[in-house]
């Protein structure tokens, strides 16, 4: 199966059936894809990563570490958009005058 959005979820489920997942990266699949994508071209081309012998596979991973994996996400794109909205207050307010040092230690300066 092609490690998608959803894939980690329908893995552990088709494990609880006793059945082996295996989950290949998206990357290694896209380069046996031979024509438009569409879902026969895709379950065709994933068919042909799966059999090749050096081929890496994803393992699933239980609703407990998707569940970090979400937290650790989540936080990393906050931190980024608070990044960038101070940046863009720096640049704003620049333009009226009012310079600051970058960095988020200084945004109680700027409020000031």
């Amino acid at each position: 199966m092609e490690a998608c959005a959803s894939s980690r979820y329908w893995g552990r489920e088709i494990l609880k059936l006793g059945q082996d997942v295996r989950l290949i990266p998206p990357i290694y699949v896209k380069s046996f894809v031979k024509r438009q994508q569409n879902d026969a071209n895709d379950a065709e081309a994933i068919t042909e990563a799966a059999v090749r012998p050096m081929m890496r596979f994803v393992p699933v991973k239980t609703a407990v570490q998707q569940s970090r994996s979400v937290v650790f996400k989540t936080r990393d794109l906050l931190i980024g958009q608070r990044n960038q909205l101070i940046n863009a207050l720096r640049g704003h307010l620049m333009e009226y005058g009012i310079i600051a040092p970058p960095g988020r230690n200084f945004v109680k300066t700027l409020a000031e």
